[in-house]
């Protein structure tokens, strides 16, 4: 992989996290070099990547199309997720250090200073909660579990919706996270996992919902 594949994939990346398209939007080889200030070729590169990570589609007639999700997909992601994150909070309840312990504590005081704020501030919410996350994962000291992970957790459909938590979602998400903490202390893998799942669960309901009223005003606004 050449280090201007590498370049165009981090920002390209980025573009679509960040919002740069629509879900369901094409876009093409000349828009995305533009973005990532590069040739085609790398673009090219970096957009096989992208589709493998399902950020970017290819239909039947090979045009590329950012990624939109039916409620069926979000539910099977956040699912998955479930399974994944509830394996690695096990692991972790049974390997986190004590010194791992207190940096979730100062990661979720940071996430909740971010949603203190009004309006609450969703970009650092976002920046606190995958830290957290990211913190449970490393805990569990499996590769394999971190990489199949990666691809699931930073999807564009979490950052688009994420606007739409209400000021309640975003504190119940704050309370969960004080709950691992406290199953993490206690070194209790059955609770650790329990927590999590249920935590995802409560959010895939909230992004779902968010994802179906957006795509509700979208097809309002175009008639």
């Amino acid at each position: 992989m050449t280090r201007a594949s590498d370049r165009a994939y981090a920002k390209i990346r980025a573009f679509l996290l960040g919002g740069g398209a629509h879900p369901g939007e094409q876009v093409t080889e000349e828009r995305l070099a533009e973005v990532a200030g590069v040739s085609r070729t790398p673009v090219r590169e970096a957009m096989r990547r992208l589709e493998a990570e399902l950020l970017l589609v290819r239909s039947p007639s090979k045009r590329i199309f950012v990624a939109d999700w039916s409620r069926d997909d979000i539910d099977e992601m956040f699912t998955l997720r479930q399974m994944l994150e509830g394996h690695a909070a096990r692991r972790a309840a049974r390997r986190m250090t004590a010194e791992e312990i207190d940096r979730l504590e100062t990661v979720n005081a940071d996430l909740r200073d971010a949603i203190a704020g009004d309006p609450p501030d969703i970009a650092r919410f976002l920046e606190a909660n995958r830290r957290f996350h990211d913190i449970i994962t490393a805990a569990a000291r499996s590769p394999r579990l971190a990489q199949v992970l990666a691809m699931l957790v930073e999807q564009p459909v979490l950052v688009r919706t994420a606007r739409h938590y209400s000021v309640r979602d975003l504190r119940q998400s704050a309370r969960d996270h004080d709950e691992l903490v406290a199953a993490f202390r206690a070194g209790d893998p059955d609770w650790a996992q329990a927590i999590m799942k249920s935590h995802l669960r409560r959010a895939f309901h909230t992004f779902a919902d968010a994802a179906e009223a957006e795509a509700r005003a979208a097809n309002d606004a175009a008639e």
